[in-house]
């Protein structure tokens, strides 16, 4: 099997475990938007930074910008915080609140359907799953890709 073949046949297993084992849960509560989504997790990968700053990230005017923020800020998912450098300056963070949102967004895959299966799996072939994972993972630095496909 060649490169090309092997990409193809993860392709499609990688989409039928993604179907197989996502969560599937209903929402309780408030579900943030893609574009919150977005402003939270970019919050949590660069840390505070100015609402300026944010729009410019985003390619959005500062206006649009202060909206989501306002937004984001009105469910307490974000805080406004002065900056220790520039006492002029206001920084949006992360909240408690922010970070729990966004964690309960990263978590895609349902870790009770996981064990089910794993459980199903001899231990040395559970190891290999994990560790051939671990090395695809190496091949392909985090937050590079390509628009190819």
């Amino acid at each position: 099997m060649d490169g090309r073949q092997a990409a193809e046949s993860f392709h499609q297993s990688f989409a039928s475990v993604f179907g197989r084992f996502r969560r599937r849960v209903r929402p309780s509560g408030y579900v943030p938007s893609p574009e919150s989504l977005a402003v939270l997790e970019h919050l949590f990968r660069t840390g505070p930074l100015t609402t300026t700053e944010a729009a410019r990230h985003f390619s959005r005017s500062q206006a649009a910008m202060s909206e989501i923020v306002q937004r984001l800020e009105a469910r307490g998912l974000v805080a406004r915080v002065a900056d220790t450098r520039d006492r002029r300056r206001t920084l949006i963070w992360l909240s408690d609140s922010g970070r729990r949102v966004l964690g309960d967004a990263r978590n895609v895959l349902s870790i009770r359907l996981l064990e089910h299966a794993f459980d199903q799996l001899p231990e040395s072939v559970r190891r290999e799953l994990n560790e051939s994972l671990a090395r695809l993972l190496e091949t392909m630095p985090a937050e590079e890709g390509w628009d190819d496909d």
